[in-house]
């Protein structure tokens, strides 16, 4: 058997795996991914799902092995209200769950969309709930206690979603949440880090003061703002959160939220973690949902960008040589292109080529050229990409050939 570090499909540090590392980690037992993307995804400004466009999504990730999507919030439109209840009536296989204002009617009409569970917001930290929604923090309290118990009424499955959590005052914000817990209810409490200001060290802090305070299952629901969603979900997991609250590509409100796909490959790879995710389906579903909402992503974002397999630099085209003709991919690579469901790995021609890259779009051509010609070939290949600020493609390439070797 492999070690848990380099196995057919990934190569990361073994210090990951090391002791030292791993000796206080609490990872549950089971690890559940909770997909926003049809919510807190569409949040995200421009960003507009259709109503066959979300059932086409949805059934994606249950092929992809979600455990739980959030097919909206019923009161936005009568649209978003049809998609979940037809999304419902397909019995996909995921659980579904729909957001909530912590208001009565909405928790009626959550109800009527025949869902599992209801996640419902509130805001938690007094500076919020007086300047932003011009309440005073008992009226917070009182409503959240009305709506959970009514929730729990209705028979749905109840995750307490305290809004801007880490900007809260800590004694404030725990007294609500052991008061919610006993004079109203919740299943399950969400670690919310609306603005995305967590730190990571803070992360494992926040966790253990809410163990000290309440004995439920615990949900990770962490934003983007400062770029440490999935290292901040990563680290919530190892703390014992159970549920991961994350979108497609990281969409959301401004700055987005945890991408299931990163999140998803740290726990395996570097934790060692199993998880329903069908990891051959990432690149996939990306693509669905970017072609969807004709969005955008850098060609070397993580995972799922088009470019992640592009191989430009000279040297590293001789150690992919090498490398691929030996089937040792990963000396090159950190995770195989087939483990994501990407593209083989390609050699491209830039600025950065080398005499081994002239030599491969050669082959692929079938022409032959001597070491003086490559020379002149490659010089030709790195002014063209000089003046094209970019890549060069096959009818570039085909033009300096001739003029080099006619």
């Amino acid at each position: 058997m492999s070690d848990p570090w380099k196995t057919k499909n990934w190569f990361v540090s073994s210090w990951n795996y090391n002791d030292e590392v791993t000796k206080n980690f609490s990872f549950p037992e089971t690890i559940k991914f909770h997909d926003v993307t049809l919510r807190d995804g569409e949040q995200q400004a421009g960003l507009v799902f259709k109503k066959d466009e979300k059932i086409r999504i949805a059934e994606k990730l249950a092929e992809t092995g979600i455990d739980r999507i959030e097919a909206g919030m019923p009161v936005v439109t009568k649209d978003d209200e049809l998609a979940i209840k037809e999304i419902v009536k397909r019995k996909l296989g995921p659980e579904i769950f729909v957001f909530s204002r912590c208001v009565i009617d909405d928790v009626k009409r959550a109800a009527e969309c025949g869902v599992d569970g209801i996640i419902i917001e509130i805001p938690s930290s007094k500076h919020i709930i007086e300047k932003a929604y011009g309440w005073s923090p008992e009226k917070a309290m009182d409503i959240s206690i009305q709506a959970t118990r009514y929730a729990k009424e209705l028979g749905l499955y109840v995750v307490f979603f305290p809004v801007d959590m880490t900007r809260a005052e800590l004694d404030w914000f725990l007294a609500m949440i052991e008061k919610v817990s006993t004079e109203g209810h919740m299943d399950a409490l969400a670690v919310v880090d609306t603005m995305g200001v967590l730190s990571p060290h803070a992360v494992s802090y926040l966790i253990k003061e809410i163990k000290k305070k309440i004995k439920k299952p615990l949900e990770a629901h962490f934003h983007n703002d400062f770029n440490c969603a999935a290292a901040n979900t990563a680290i919530a997991v190892s703390e014992g959160v159970e549920v991961v609250h994350s979108s497609v590509l990281g969409i959301g409100e401004r700055a987005g939220m945890a991408a299931y796909e990163d999140v998803a490959m740290i726990l395996r790879t570097m934790y060692g973690r199993e998880l329903n995710i069908k990891f051959e389906n990432l690149y996939e579903t990306s693509k669905l949902v970017r072609d969807i909402l004709n969005i955008q992503v850098p060609d070397n974002r993580p995972i799922v960008g088009d470019g992640i397999f592009d191989v430009e630099s000279g040297i590293v085209t001789v150690w992919m040589n090498r490398c691929l003709e030996s089937e040792d991919a990963l000396e090159i690579f950190p995770f195989h292109w087939d483990f994501v469901g990407q593209k083989h790995p390609e050699v491209v021609l830039g600025k950065h080529s080398g005499g081994a890259s002239i030599e491969n779009w050669l082959s692929k051509y079938k022409l032959k050229a001597d070491k003086d010609q490559i020379n002149n070939i490659l010089e030709k290949v790195k002014a063209k990409a000089y003046e094209k600020r970019g890549l060069l493609n096959g009818n570039d390439f085909i033009g300096i050939v001739k003029s080099v070797i006619g």
